[in-house]
């Protein structure tokens, strides 16, 4: 047992070295997107916390490739993605249809980026089976991991939305998910009553899925002032939750 702890103790370290080493400089791409005066003023002013530049670099993003921005919100990602992969790629936006139901304005939200970026494709379809096209270089999903386990979707809602992300990534193509922590350990239910999820739990089922994970980071968008015991949505919390980044690997 002690060597076993020793040798996962190791793997985290290789793992979150390879994190910061991959985030140590923003290239040029990332950065002008970062710049792009189209962005709206309330999006800009989240970069400090949210860290775009170092997570994208992390995904290795690159002028000319196909991405697509996992369950997209209001389009934070997106905008920034579409100026990163440049006039030659391609930003698929997609919106769950379940989630458009439920609050029409994440329908507006995509319309109004795709408006403004010719190389965004807006997808809108059920959440296990969104229609993400083959090819892809990278699948962005950000704070909404968890979402796969709310009670209206079906239990195997992760399951099938990882084999579709698995099956329209190229080979060697990433899968980059941040989220919410929540406590080690944490049941699948404090998605809904959280909007957590255990970093455990997200690693085995991708690993399910067929993905590597070659990148764990429990520090670029971390705070240690989060108990994981809030609803994400709290007042006392909102902006200043402590999340994880895990970069997986479609094998080649």
């Amino acid at each position: 047992m002690a060597r076993n702890l020793v040798v996962s103790a190791l793997v985290s370290a290789v793992l979150s070295a390879a994190a910061f080493a991959a985030v140590a400089a923003v290239p040029a791409n990332i950065t002008q997107a970062l710049g792009d005066t189209k962005r709206p003023p309330a999006d800009s002013s989240r970069d400090v916390a949210r860290k775009p530049g170092e997570l994208l670099a992390l995904g290795e993003v690159k002028p000319g490739q196909k991405v697509a921005d996992f369950m997209m919100g209001g389009g934070y990602f997106t905008r920034i993605l579409s100026g990163a992969v440049g006039p030659k790629g391609t930003v698929y936006a997609y919106q769950s249809a379940e989630f458009v139901k439920f609050r029409a304005a994440y329908g507006t939200e995509q319309s109004t980026v795709v408006a403004d970026y010719k190389n965004v494709v807006p997808l809108t379809a059920p959440i296990a089976s969104a229609g993400l096209p083959e090819g892809l270089d990278l699948v962005l999903s950000v704070q909404n991991y968890h979402d796969l386990h709310l009670k209206p979707f079906p239990a195997d809602t992760a399951r099938a939305a990882n084999a579709e992300i698995f099956k329209a990534l190229k080979p060697g193509g990433l899968y980059l998910i941040v989220d919410h922590a929540a406590v080690a350990g944490a049941p699948l239910g404090v998605a809904d009553t959280l909007h957590r999820i255990d970093e455990a739990t997200v690693k085995t089922e991708v690993e399910a899925a067929g993905f590597k994970l070659v990148t764990e980071d429990d520090k670029l968008l971390a705070d240690p002032a989060d108990a994981h015991d809030k609803n994400v949505f709290d007042p006392a919390i909102r902006g200043k939750t402590d999340q994880f980044v895990l970069k997986f690997r479609k094998p080649k």
